[in-house]
């Protein structure tokens, strides 16, 4: 498992988009944040918004990103041919992809916690300027508070989810165009969806099963108790996608022959 997690950590760090697009998701995560943080405002005592999650906006920009590296890590492969040299290399595909989930985690664990860390750090900086402050009834934005430290952790493991699930999605699709176009659909179709559909018991449903809609869920620091799935509730649901995804990807990566 070691000797087969270093080459996997080596095809995918001597590939150079891939450092690319892991700083664009980062940039991207931080710049986003920033700009939502600079612009939005705070002007009355309780004004509904919420100043953390207003600061991790980013995170549903640089998902993309991660879900672009997830995917190409195992599309490449399979483009290039390489796939049949690994399996040739390593016959236990369980351990092929068991050593694949775990260096993209690793990884994407690394970006995500720069990103998620440095868009609170400069959001804490941004908002108290933007009247979000004491006077409003706003805390400093501080990991000491547990509901921004788990909005915080929650981000971060959410994009590492999303990595997964793309990385699952791949290996049953085969194919990068199709596997990215699977992956955004499944996260952005279904908030579209809810905009259409006007039955509120269905909307609820479908925030609730949604990927993106309930794993956000995890960053909401106020008015926790009006949202249709609860944080690590909606991360949980993120974590079953993830999970099956890899489960039928898995099982397709055994029963093929490449």
């Amino acid at each position: 498992m070691r000797n087969v997690g270093r080459a996997e950590w080596t095809k995918l760090r001597t590939d150079a988009s891939n450092g690319w697009l892991l700083l664009g998701a980062v940039a991207l995560t931080l710049a986003i944040g920033a700009a939502v943080a600079m612009t939005s405002r705070c002007d009355a005592v309780a004004c509904g918004e919420d100043a953390t999650r207003l600061s991790l906006t980013g995170v549903m920009v640089g998902q993309v990103v991660v879900a672009i590296v997830a995917v190409l890590m195992v599309g490449n492969e399979y483009s290039t041919g390489m796939m049949q040299t690994t399996v040739a290399a390593v016959p236990r595909r369980l351990t092929v992809l068991l050593s694949k989930a775990a260096v993209l985690s690793a990884v994407i664990l690394v970006v995500g916690a720069i990103g998620v860390f440095g868009s609170l750090l400069i959001g804490g900086m941004v908002t108290p300027g933007r009247g979000f402050t004491e006077a409003h009834g706003y805390e400093a934005m501080s990991l000491a508070n547990s509901t921004t430290l788990r909005a915080a952790v929650g981000s971060v493991l959410y994009l590492v989810l999303i990595g997964l699930l793309s990385l699952g999605l791949a290996l049953i699709v085969r194919s990068s165009a199709t596997a990215i176009g699977i992956v955004l659909g499944l996260l952005f179709f279904f908030p579209i969806l809810t905009q259409v559909i006007t039955d509120p018991d269905w909307q609820r449903l479908l925030q609730q099963i949604a990927p993106m809609t309930a794993g956000l869920s995890i960053q909401t620091t106020i008015g926790v108790d009006r949202l249709p799935i609860g944080p690590w509730e909606g991360l949980g649901v993120v974590a079953l996608w993830a999970t099956g995804a890899l489960t039928v990807g898995g099982a397709m990566l055994r029963a093929r022959d490449v």
